[in-house]
């Protein structure tokens, strides 16, 4: 089984847009802490995403289900939940730790 993969163009895209974001917005409406945007500069340049940060996605958009739509622009919500890979980072986290579990439990006969 895979230990890592790298992120699709379309969550890379939607990190890119988190960065942008925060860096336009106002000091008072800068989303996202520290992790977030380390998150963000390793989609955004398409690092290989290890098993244990697929988890912490998938934890952080469970988290956060609803912040994706901000009433303006600078809605800090909405560009955190884009520094994690925005609506496309969540499906494709969800979707490979579903597959990684599915497959480490073939093998585990406890």
């Amino acid at each position: 089984m895979k230990k890592s993969w790298k992120p699709p163009s379309s969550v890379r895209n939607a990190a890119k847009r988190g960065l942008k974001l925060r860096k336009e917005a106002p000091k008072s409406k800068k989303g996202g802490t520290a992790v977030g945007v380390a998150r963000a500069r390793d989609l955004a340049n398409g690092k290989e995403i290890p098993i244990s940060t697929i988890k912490r996605m998938v934890s952080f958009f469970a988290r956060h289900e609803g912040n994706q739509k901000g009433d303006d622009k600078y809605d800090r919500g909405a560009i955190a939940w884009d520094l994690w890979g925005g609506t496309p980072g969540k499906a494709w986290a969800n979707r490979i730790l579903k597959k990684y579990n599915k497959e480490n439990k073939k093998g585990d006969n406890k």
